[in-house]
């Protein structure tokens, strides 16, 4: 595995729109998914150990803050031919077995994933009703162990964003494998 930080994309900028299938052929336009106070979109894949050990994570979150106005969307961008393990039918059963309830969409161009400039995965991305970004950066302070998590950085800006408030003015970058580029 080849550890990399997500990169910085300025607080404000305006979420880039995609239209992705998920791994049943289900198409998603980005303004579709948004909730009534934002959405927040999460570059992820299926092998990676960074990922695994935060996917639980990520899909409590998802649960807890889509009825309060924030919904979530997973893109895996790591569709290449030497990772089958993160292949559209291996995407099936991970939502399966975690009982994904949000969109779990294939970047098979892996174009979006180079509009956000995602470099890891996870590489969480919390955008306002507007379409504005809010936070950008780590689920937590311990990725491997939910046990010692000390921050809960992603919920505290999600927390912010239901309540109108400020996100965290120090946003820490994620941190796990490299999106696969095929080129």
């Amino acid at each position: 595995m080849s550890l990399v930080y997500s990169q910085d994309m300025p607080i404000g900028s305006a979420m880039p729109a995609f239209r992705l299938k998920d791994p049943y052929g289900h198409l998603f336009g980005s303004d579709e998914l948004f909730g009534r106070k934002g959405l927040l979109v999460v570059f992820s894949c299926n092998h990676c150990p960074y990922a695994n050990a935060q996917w639980p994570r990520l899909v409590a979150l998802a649960a807890e803050f889509k009825s309060r106005g924030i919904a979530c969307v997973a893109i895996n961008s790591n569709i290449h031919p030497d990772y089958p393990e993160d292949a559209p039918s291996a995407m099936k059963r991970k939502i399966a077995a975690l009982q994904i309830d949000f969109p779990y969409l294939v970047d098979d161009t892996q174009q979006v994933a180079r509009d956000f400039a995602a470099q890891c995965t996870p590489d969480p991305y919390l955008f306002d009703a507007a379409g504005f970004l809010v936070y950008h950066g780590r689920i937590d302070d311990n990725w491997k162990d939910e046990g010692k998590v000390t921050r809960h950085n992603l919920r505290d800006a999600m927390e912010a964003l239901v309540h109108g408030a400020p996100c965290l003015e120090v946003q820490s970058p994620s941190m796990g494998c490299s999106i696969k580029w095929r080129h």
